[in-house]
């Protein structure tokens, strides 16, 4: 089992930056971060692969302007967003995973509460 504990989630304006946390009760091979809003699919957003290296890999929505990163235990993960715009509003989740493709949902089993974070212009 990993739980893991989400934090960082919040309203900021258009333009400005905000840092998520992920904290995960064990390493695992991958951890993500992924966004649904209400009544669409829960989509990849970026994931960093202890199990690669420290490899990261981002949407292509994100490139750019958010940066993944883990601590030196690598049991916790930041997603820092910069240049926020309005479509970054959603629910940011956290997941614990193994491999197969970074933003496929089915690889990934373990998954936070989330956090909100909205971007108003």
């Amino acid at each position: 089992q990993v739980q893991l504990v989400e934090s960082g989630g919040g309203s900021v304006q258009v333009g400005g930056s905000l840092r998520l946390s992920c904290e995960a009760s064990r390493s695992t091979f991958s951890l993500g971060w992924f966004r649904q809003l209400p009544g669409k699919v829960r989509e990849g957003v970026a994931a960093i692969r202890r199990g690669e290296g420290g490899r990261t890999y981002y949407a292509d929505s994100v490139k750019g302007r958010f940066t993944i990163s883990q601590d030196n235990t690598e049991n916790t993960m930041y997603l820092q967003m910069n240049s926020l715009k309005s479509d970054d509003s959603a629910m940011y989740y956290c997941a614990a995973g193994g491999g197969g493709g970074w933003s496929d949902r089915a690889n990934y089993k373990y998954w936070g509460q989330g956090t909100q974070v909205i971007v108003a212009s």
